[in-house]
């Protein structure tokens, strides 16, 4: 057979030979292995290389179909895996070197649109891929630099152009000026434009026939590249190109080329798959996201070596650094590199050409940024003094970087020299106005200028030192001349122009210092953009502002500016709010660290600036009026009026933001007390009596105005309000001048009565709590306010006119609550008559029960700050003053004012329960959300009066819900509640009406679907409520009144609806009732509804109309979760009754004997048999035999049982009335368990009822056999049998079989291992009586299967972690019984289980889970009792333990996937044999090694849950050590801090700042949680200091260090500053001095910080309670 196919070489190469035939027969002889050809993979690959090398050179000639088929078969050739096998082996095969030069044509064919390729696009690259795939074959490319570069410019231009087809084909600029010939041109221009002049010239050119292809859309290239897989041939060859480029020695010609060559079309293709604009290319191009990141990083790789290595500093430095020797020794030095690297780089960046012009701006200021970014790394690293040299070479590079985005710089860099040629570099013909045009424009440049000015922040090449003594302060010029541009063209609706901003203040306050008031205005005062993302922007500058200035300590320099801002002419006729309530916030925090001098000195330049600027303005009309008499009347003279209104309305205003920043500023404030000095006290004495003067100008000038208009009205005609504008000239200006005065009447009253009030509440805080501060009211005042009340406030009301606005409004309650609080704490004697009147008119001031009555159609929102009230918040603000005073002003309600109070509570809660879906911002108030706050805080039941109004309200609304519903017949018991007097006589008829109910069912009331709600929403009211702040009264009423809905009131029937109650709706319903009831029952005025009603015929009522329900088919629509719901709210019910009548002891066998008997009774027991009824099935309740009743029985039944063996041990009496009961309702359950085991081979299934509560009531019956023969142990000692013991045992089989064996609910799991555990406890204790008969071989049976049980339960795949933790306590409950008692052998079998299952094997064979079992049975059996001798042996084995723990915890944290489902559980069993192991492990080596294995748990890249549950896991078992194991510190303090070190690291990484916005919601307090654990164990290592004294200078440098890195959010700095304050308290004078000494420059900068506020704040505290110690 050889000899037949030898000749296949001759056949190939014959002429004669068809090239189809050809085609076969090389296929064949490539996978035939019986044709035998020297080298015949060489042989092959040159035979079909030559032919298409011949076809393309017209040399051969074949069939289009046998192109193709060669195109195919290489391809087949170069990807198949025994070529690769050969190549691996070390086999030489190689191709022929033209082949390079053939492909880059294809691709050259496939680049031009018009082109018809003959060859499908994806075969092409399919071949360039399997080529790339080898080095050996990859070698035609890679031996030849020039090649490489050509092959990377195709495959980017074909990205790019991929990447840009829907944008160029959906363009909507082009569709409105272009027409479809010049719109195929513009699609044809990126890929012709990038070949021509960057690879090499084309002949054709598929513009030459632009018309030609018109109609024939190039669809089937486009396809064909997406059909290819592009991108993953472009990665491949990027990665080679880049292993090529690295081996070049010459790094000039790489500089060369890639500019030239590749750069443009790098950036390009960098942006389009960067920017977001093209994400719709990426989804349709089915583009993975680690692969457009993969492409981004080895083309930054590429840019980065080739246009920055180390060898062309030297030309850098010569092109940037300014020179002081002569033009021609600087050309010496450029035969090392490029003459002019950056004017090369920025030329081919600022060309036009390389792609579109909508694109060209984008990409240009996206790669200024990027360069920059390059260059730092690079080049922006130096030792010593080239340190500094190197930042300036970064700086001069920036200062060429600018220019760039044509912003119209004026050249104020360092060298004019300089700034000519940054500006030769741009292109001439470009108009920089009209590439700026635009907001998109500014955009895109402020983002630039933000991302490089950030970056030089953060590099730090700014020195202000070194800048301003070493050169001149080039680059402060630098950044002022940025400063200046940015304020001459103004662009306040960006978020990056503020952004800019900021980072200029970072970089050195000074650079916009001198144009602070354009700063403050452009960005502050008149900024009025208020979109969201500008709001953020705005606040986080003003923010930076007023940090900045607080750490010069300079505010009152900055707030100087900011009054003489504000007091300029407005801009517009309204500015925008002065502070938000963020910057409110920053203001507050930065008063607290400034000296009090100078917040009073900034109280005094606020009042200032009122006195002096605005209040002239304010009374500028009388010398208007007078001039205009002079002048003469007429329309000059309205004119005039008209402009003097207009003036006091712009101060208005400017007054108002004026007492809104004095009052922010005095709120923040340090209070005065008696260790201030006098100084400040006596200087807050002046400021408060010139605020005192300046409010008594207000108010004089208020007065006065109204004085004038009440004279005037007579003579003056009044203007009639118009909707609409009217065309006469007079009219409007009457109009106008109207509503102005109105205007400014109302700012100045609203901002006289805020400062008023600021001055109230400040004079009386600095009088009560500093004796050296003189109050403002003086004796006589004083003594006129005790006998004249609220006199002063109230006058003032009656002064002001009814029609003030809501702001004022709010303004005067809250004086009139002030003037109350004066009143109260200066009279001796409150109660009298003279001064209880006055405050009852104060109270109903404030109340305003006429403002209850508005309702709105939307909840309104308030922020919580008084300037921000108005019409839409100011129901809120009312609100929320009442319920935060109600202690003061309760007491002088009536009766009636409180009811509204209450009525108004009740409604708006439920108003919150309708809305549930609305969303509301975070930190505002609403009316529903204080209302719910104070229903849930302990206030209320400090109210009686109020409390009582509540219940009574609440009682009202349910009457008022069952009287709306419809019934058969009027309820006579319904009209009892509502008249009833709260006599004892009337609830003893509504306690019979209501029993005789429960028996024959008459007077039932129909719930809708509507009702049933609005008594739901009502009744978690009443949950919320603690009942123990009940009358006697308000408690029988209600739970009357609940209890007559439970047992009167049904889901209206499909006879009475249309439409049916939502299935499941009942349950709930008498679900939350049940549980409110519970909760009643729970009151320590319980005993007055006992009086009125037994227990016993209580429960029997309760009992009897759920069975009603059932039984009449109320819950059969009902879905199981809500089922169990209701089983569960009646168990919790009957056990909190029975525990009440037993704690009672007072006819205990009266009430229980009689729900005892109701409940076992022949009726009952008839219900709890199941049997192969057909009534079942037929669609019809059965009575007889409802599943449902069924499972309410045994629910009762057990839940009784439970409660009555739960008291069991007592007293003996009760004992033997509780046994009796529970032999003859144990004996019940028992038939009814069998009835239900039976019942599963019936056509009902018993899986109705759930396996878990099957379980849970034969755990409940062995429970209660086993508490009963505890009991009566002494009168039968030798009877040994359970009743029902063959139920038992069958159970435990079943359940050892089938826990394990597939997946199971949880709550069956739970159960199961609950009866386990009682099961083997009864075994054990049969026997221990019975021992000689068995021999415990028995005991030791089930001992073992019950191991091997929870092992595989354990181990088992289909339970997740949390799974796991859910059943932790039930696995250790079963394992306390199992080695409670247990023997030596049986121990050993447990210790050997355990040995084996710490198998590394395991692990490394990925069954991880049978690894996991055995940790987690160490864990738990860590914490059980253990009988001496297992202790003993458990303590002798512990160290191997850790040892295998240790070994397990360091192999699986190599993988990171790991972590949470197996390191973490891993570290948590080490921690708990640490921490059980005290005083037990006595080798210090083993706690040694558990700190070693921490070390190497990960915690980078972890997704905030697994961070939290790691840290967690590391955290306590650090806790642990230092706790348990102290000795060990000793020795072992290094490795502990190290450990304890990278937790330290880890939240700062995890808790630092990202952008604007922090992390917030679950994230944000994952982070917090663990800042305020490192500050726990900073205390707790600081409590140790013995072991870590010598230490505490090292963990200080460890923590500034981190520190320095980056900046934290400030409630997690917080935490962590308290904690390193601690550390802080260790170090001596000497370690202080070696900090400052030893660490380095930018590091000390943040000690220095933080050792200063150390002193300031912790230390000085400290030190004042150390006064008081002993």
């Amino acid at each position: 057979m050889a000899a037949i196919y030898s000749g296949i070489h001759l056949k190939l190469k014959s002429p004669q030979t068809p090239w189809e035939d050809k085609l076969k027969l090389a296929r064949f002889a490539w996978i035939s292995t019986q044709c035998l050809l020297p080298n015949k993979e060489q042989v092959l690959l040159d035979w079909c290389t030559h032919a298409l090398t011949g076809w393309y050179n017209k040399k051969v000639e074949f069939s289009q179909n046998v192109l193709e088929g060669l195109w195919c078969y290489l391809d087949d050739l170069l990807h198949s895996r025994k070529l690769h096998t050969l190549l691996k082996q070390g086999k030489t095969i190689s191709l022929r070197l033209n082949m390079a030069q053939l492909l880059l044509e294809r691709l050259q064919e496939c680049a031009c649109v018009g082109s018809k390729s003959p060859v499908c696009a994806s075969t092409i690259l399919s071949v360039c891929q399997g080529l790339l795939s080898s080095p050996a074959l990859s070698s035609v490319f890679t031996t030849k630099y020039e090649l490489m570069v050509s092959l990377l410019a195709k495959l980017c231009a074909l990205a790019c152009w991929e990447l840009q087809q829907p944008l160029l084909t959906h363009s909507p600029i082009m569709a409105e000026s272009e027409d479809e010939v010049m719109t195929e041109s513009l699609q044809t221009q990126p890929i012709s434009d990038l070949v021509s002049s960057q690879v090499e010239p084309i002949t054709e050119s598929p513009r030459d026939q632009p018309e030609l292809d018109a109609d024939k859309p190039p669809s089937k290239p486009k396809e064909n590249l997406r059909s290819a897989n592009l991108f993953d041939v472009l990665l491949q060859v990027l990665t080679c190109y880049l292993s090529v480029q690295r081996q070049q020695a010459n790094p000039n010609r790489v500089f060369t080329v890639v500019t030239n060559q590749l750069s443009q079309t790098l950036v390009l293709l960098r942006h389009l798959l960067t920017s977001g604009e093209f994400a719709p290319s990426h989804t349709h191009l089915r583009l993975r996201l680690q692969l457009c990141r993969d492409i981004r990083i080895k083309i930054d790789s590429i840019l980065q070596l080739a246009l920055f290595p180390s060898e062309h500093l030297t030309s850098y430095k010569e092109e940037l650094l300014p020179s002081k020797e002569d033009s021609g020794k600087r050309g010496s030095g450029g035969a090392k590199g490029p003459l002019k690297p950056v004017s090369a780089i920025l030329s081919k960046l600022s060309a036009q050409g390389y792609c579109e012009p909508a694109l060209h701006y984008t990409v240009k200021s996206n790669t200024l940024s990027l360069l920059f970014k390059f260059f730092l790394e690079s080049y922006g690293k130096g030792r010593g003094e080239s340190e500094e040299a190197h930042r300036m070479l970064c700086f001069y590079f920036l200062t060429r970087l600018v220019p760039i985005l044509d912003l119209g710089l004026d050249g104020q860099s360092s060298s004019s020299a300089k700034a000519d040629q940054s500006v030769s570099v741009s292109p001439g013909p470009k108009s920089p106005s009209a590439s700026l045009c635009s907001p998109e424009s500014w955009s895109l440049a402020l983002l630039a200028v933000e991302s490089l000015l950030s970056q030089a922040l953060s590099a730090g090449i700014y020195n202000v030192a070194a800048d301003r003594i070493r050169h001149g302060e080039v680059q402060l010029n630098f950044y002022r001349a940025m400063g200046e541009m940015l304020f001459n063209q103004t662009q306040s609706s960006i978020p990056a122009w503020y952004r800019c901003l900021k980072v200029l203040l970072g970089l050195n306050h000074l650079i916009l210092e001198p144009d602070l008031d354009q700063l403050l205005s452009s960005a502050w005062v008149n900024s009025e953009c208020m979109e969201a993302r500008v709001q953020r922007a705005r606040q986080a500058m003003v923010c930076s502002l007023l940090q900045t200035y607080t750490k010069l300590r300079q505010l009152p320099r900055l707030f100087s500016e900011l009054l003489s801002v504000i007091c300029q002419p407005a801009l517009d006729h309204l500015r925008p709010p002065l502070l938000s309530e963020g910057t409110s916030a920053m203001l507050r925090t930065c008063l607290l660290d400034t000296p009090p001098s100078q917040g009073l000195e900034i109280c005094s330049s606020v009042l200032e600036s009122i006195r002096r600027y605005i209040l002239p303005e304010l009374v500028k009309e009388e010398r208007g009026a007078e001039k205009m008499e002079i002048d003469g009347g007429g329309e000059k003279g309205t004119n005039k009026e008209l402009n003097i209104d207009q003036e006091r309305d712009d101060a208005s205003l400017k007054l108002f933001s004026l007492s809104q920043l004095l009052h922010v500023v005095l709120f923040s404030l340090k209070t005065l007390d008696n260790a201030s000095p006098l100084p400040i006290v006596r200087k807050s004495q002046g400021m408060m009596e010139e605020m005192q003067q300046v409010v008594k100008e207000l108010l004089h000038l208020l007065s006065t105005e109204k004085k004038a208009v009440k004279t005037n009205t007579s003579s003056v005609q009044s203007t009639p309000r118009k909707g609409k504008k009217n065309l006469d000239h007079k009219e409007p200006e009457k109009l106008s001048e109207s509503k102005t005065g109105t205007l400014w009447e109302q700012n100045t009253q609203e901002a006289a009565l805020l400062l008023k009030y600021t001055l109230v509440e400040v004079d009386t805080l600095f009088h009560i709590h500093c004796t050296k501060y003189t109050p403002l009211d003086s004796a006589q005042s004083r003594a006129e306010s005790e006998t004249e009340g609220c006199a002063p406030v109230l006058t003032l009301l009656e002064s002001l006119p009814p029609s003030c606005s809501p702001m004022s409004c709010l303004l005067l309650k809250l004086l009139t609550l002030q003037q109350m609080k004066k009143v109260l704490l200066d009279t001796s004697l409150p109660s009298e008559p003279s001064v209880v009147a006055p405050l009852n008119r104060a109270a109903q001031f404030i109340l305003a029960k006429s403002e209850f009555e508005v309702r709105l159609e939307g909840e309104q929102v308030w922020d919580g700050q008084y300037g921000s009230v108005n019409a839409g918040s100011y129901l809120v603000a009312h609100w929320y003053l009442i319920t935060s005073n109600l202690p003061l002003i309760v007491p002088y309600l009536s009766r009636e004012d409180v009811g509204q109070v209450a009525d108004a509570l009740v409604s708006s809660f439920l108003s919150r329960q309708t809305d549930k879906g609305t969303d509301r911002l975070p930190g505002c108030l609403t009316v529903s959300l204080i209302s719910s706050q104070l229903l849930q805080s302990p206030v209320l039941i400090e109210l009686p009066s109020l409390f009582s109004a509540t219940v009574h309200s609440l009682t009202q609304s349910i009457i008022g819900v069952l009287k709306e519903a419809p019934a058969p017949t009027v309820c006579p018991t319904l009209l009892k509640f509502q008249e009833k007097a709260n006599s004892s006589e009337e609830n003893k008829t509504i306690v019979e009406d209501i029993l005789a109910s429960s028996k024959n069912r008459e007077g039932v009331v129909f719930l809708t679907h509507t009702q049933s709600k609005t008594l739901a929403n009502l009744l978690q009211i009443l949950t919320q409520l603690n009942p123990d702040g009940m009358n006697s009264d308000d408690l029988s009423s209600v739970f009357l009144l609940l209890l007559f809905t439970l047992t009167s009131t049904t889901g209206q029937s499909e006879q009475l609806t249309a439409n049916p109650p939502e299935s499941g709706d009942d349950a709930v319903f008498l679900a939350n009732l049940l549980r409110t009831l519970s909760c009643l029952l729970e009151g320590r005025n319980f005993q007055s509804v006992l009086k009125l009603i037994h227990g016993g015929a209580l429960l029997q009522a309760v009992v009897s109309s759920l069975l009603w329900h059932s039984n009449n088919g109320r819950f059969q629509a009902t879905p199981s979760p809500d089922w169990l719901d209701l089983i569960k709210a009646v168990q919790g019910f009957i056990k909190c009754l029975v525990q009440l009548i037993i704690t009672r002891n007072s006819s205990v066998r009266l009430n229980l004997d009689q729900f005892g008997s109701y409940l076992t009774s022949k009726e009952m027991a008839s219900r709890q048999i199941l049997g192969p009824s057909a009534a079942v099935t037929s669609g019809k309740a059965d009575p007889g035999a409802s599943i449902m009743s069924v499972h309410l029985l045994l629910a009762l039944l057990t839940s009784f049982c439970q409660a009555l063996s739960s008291n069991l041990g007592k007293s003996e009496q009760m004992d033997q009335t509780l046994t009796q009961m529970l032999t003859r309702t144990t004996a019940s359950l028992g038939p009814a368990v069998e009835s239900i085991m039976n019942s599963r081979t019936v056509s009902q299934p018993a899986s109705i009822l759930g396996q878990a509560f099957v379980v849970e009531v034969v755990t409940v019956m062995l429970h209660c056999e086993l508490s009963s023969r505890s009991v009566k142990e002494e009168n039968r000692p030798k009877d040994t049998k359970l009743s029902h013991m063959s139920l038992y045992q069958g159970f435990c089989h079943q359940i050892l079989k089938e826990i394990s064996s597939a997946h199971r609910p949880m709550d069956f799991l739970v159960s199961s291992l609950q009866f386990l555990s009682a099961f083997y406890k009864v075994v054990r204790k049969m026997e221990e009586q019975g021992e000689e008969k068995t021999g415990g071989k028995e005991l030791d049976e089930l001992y073992m299967r019950i191991l091997q049980t929870i092992h595989r339960l354990l181990a088992a795949s289909w339970l997740s972690s949390n799974d796991v933790c859910e059943l932790e306590p039930a696995v250790q409950e079963l394992l306390h019984h199992l080695v409670e008692k247990s023997t030596t052998g049986q121990f050993n079998l447990l210790l050997l289980l355990i040995r084996e299952g710490l198998d590394t094997g395991q692990l490394r064979a990925g069954n991880y889970k049978e690894v996991l079992s055995a940790v987690i049975i160490i864990k738990l059996l860590s914490g059980c009792q253990l009988p001496e001798s297992c202790s003993k042996a458990l303590w002798l084995f512990a160290p191997q333990i850790i040892s295998a723990m240790v070994f397990l915890v360091r192999s699986s944290s190599q993988d990171v996937s790991l972590t949470l489902p197996f390191t973490v559980p891993t570290v948590m069993s080490m921690t708990s044999l640490v921490r059980h192991g005290e005083g037990l492990i006595t080798n210090p080596h083993h706690v040694i090694l558990v700190l070693g294995a921490l070390q190497s748990v990960p915690l980078e890249h972890l997704t905030p849950l697994v961070y939290q549950s790691t840290f967690l896991a590391v955290h306590e078992a650090l806790f642990a050590i230092i706790q348990c194991h102290p000795q060990v510190m000793l020795n072992a303090a290094p490795s502990f801090l190290n450990v304890f070190h990278r937790l330290v690291a880890s939240i700062m990484q995890e808790g630092r700042q990202r952008g604007d916005v922090g992390v917030t919601g679950a994230d944000g307090d994952v982070y917090l949680q663990c800042s305020r654990l490192i500050e726990r164990m900073y205390s707790h290592i600081a409590a140790t200091a013995e072991s870590f004294t010598t230490l505490s200078a090292f963990m200080v440098a460890q923590y500034v260090t981190e520190l320095q890195k980056v900046t934290l959010r400030p409630d997690i700095k917080l935490h962590l500053t308290e904690g390193i304050y601690r550390i802080l308290d260790l170090c001596m004078e000497q370690d202080t001095k070696f900090l400052t000494a030893g660490l380095q420059m930018g590091v000390r900068e943040v000690f220095n910080e933080l050792y200063g506020s150390y002193t300031h704040y912790h230390k000085a505290q400290r030190q004042g309670e150390d006064k008081y110690t002993v």
